[in-house]
C-alpha cells in the first residue's frame, strides 16, 4: 500500500486539474486535500484491500499517458473524480475533503474493512455469512450508484427491499473471505443458493458460474465481486480472472440469494436496507 502513495497523489492532480479546466488557487488546494485524503485513506487500508483497488484500476482506470497499460488505482480516479466535482461547484478545502472522505468500513463481526467506493459504486452496507450459526465465513458487502437508488432511497422499508431484489438496479456485491475454505465448497454453497431461486429457468448458468472460479482454494481475505446489471452480472473471481454470465434468471436469483427473506447474510441486509438511504 506505501508504494502506492505518489502514484495516487500525483494521479489525482492531474487529472483534478485537467478535468477542472483550472489550475486556480482554488483546485490546487482541492487537490492538495485529496491528495492528503486519500494517502490516508490507504494507510488505513489492509494490503488485502489495497491491491483489490489496483486490480479494479486495470479494468476501469485508464492511463494518463495514452498507452494501452491502466492507471495504478480506481481509489484515485474515484477521489479525482470527487474533486472534480467538488471543485466544479465551488467547494472549500473542508467540503471537498469531506465530498472524497474514503475511509474503509469495518465490518463489526469480522473486522473486515470495505472502502467506501467500488467500481464506481457507493457501499451501502456490509454483514457477515455465518455457517451452523457461529463460523463465520465470510463478510459480504453491497455497492451501489447513488443516482440509481435515488427515487426509491426516500420510499418505505418494503419498495426499498422489491428495488433490492431487481437486477436493473445496479449493483456490486463484494464477498471477502474470513477463514479459508476449499472452493468447491464455495461455489457449491452459491449454487445451492441459487438453483431453488432460478425456479428451473437456465439452469445452464450454474455450471458457468463455477467455470468462473479457478481450481484454487480460498484463502482468508481472498475477495470476489459479482457485478449486476439487468441480465449480465461481470464476475472477479478470487485470483482476479473476469468473466461474465448473461442469464435474467442468473442475476435475479443472485439478488435473492443476497437479499430476500431468506437471504445468506441477514446483518447485510439489515445494514444495507440503513444505508441506502444515505447515499
Amino acid at each position: 500500500a506505501q508504494s502506492t502513495f505518489g502514484m495516487i497523489s500525483s494521479s489525482i492532480t492531474r487529472s483534478s486539474r485537467r478535468l477542472a479546466g483550472t489550475a486556480s488557487a482554488q483546485s490546487r488546494r482541492c487537490a492538495s486535500a485529496a491528495a492528503i485524503q486519500c494517502r490516508r485513506t490507504v494507510a488505513a487500508m489492509p494490503k488485502s484491500v489495497a491491491h483489490h483497488q489496483v486490480a479494479v484500476a486495470s479494468v476501469f482506470a485508464p492511463t494518463t499517458s495514452g498507452g494501452a497499460g491502466f492507471g495504478p488505482s480506481a481509489a484515485a480516479l474515484a477521489c479525482g473524480l470527487s474533486l472534480c466535482t467538488a471543485a466544479a461547484y465551488g467547494a472549500n478545502r473542508k467540503e471537498a475533503e469531506c465530498e472524497i472522505m474514503l475511509s474503509p468500513v469495518t465490518e463489526p463481526a469480522t473486522g473486515i474493512l470495505f472502502p467506501k467506493l467500488c467500481n464506481g459504486m457507493s457501499l451501502a452496507g456490509c454483514g457477515v455469512r455465518y455457517k451452523y450459526g457461529f463460523v463465520k465465513v465470510y463478510a459480504v458487502g453491497s455497492y451501489f450508484d447513488p443516482l440509481a437508488v435515488s427515487a426509491v432511497k426516500t420510499r418505505g422499508v418494503d419498495e426499498i427491499k422489491t428495488a433490492l431484489l431487481d437486477p436493473n438496479v445496479p449493483r456490486t456485491i463484494r464477498i471477502v473471505m474470513n477463514r479459508n475454505l476449499s472452493i468447491e465448497k464455495y461455489t457449491t454453497a452459491i449454487v445451492e443458493a441459487l438453483e431453488p431461486r432460478m425456479k428451473g429457468e437456465e439452469l445452464e448458468s450454474l455450471e458457468e458460474f463455477k467455470k468462473l472460479n479457478p481450481k484454487v482454494d480460498l484463502v482468508k481475505g481472498a475477495e470476489m465481486e459479482m457485478t449486476i446489471r439487468g441480465d449480465v452480472l461481470l464476475y472477479r473471481n478470487a485470483t482476479g480472472g473476469l468473466g461474465q454470465i448473461k442469464s435474467v434468471a442468473f442475476t435475479r436469483a443472485m439478488c435473492a440469494t443476497f437479499f430476500d427473506e431468506d437471504a445468506v447474510s441477514p446483518t447485510h441486509v439489515a445494514d444495507v436496507l440503513k444505508g441506502i438511504k444515505t447515499l
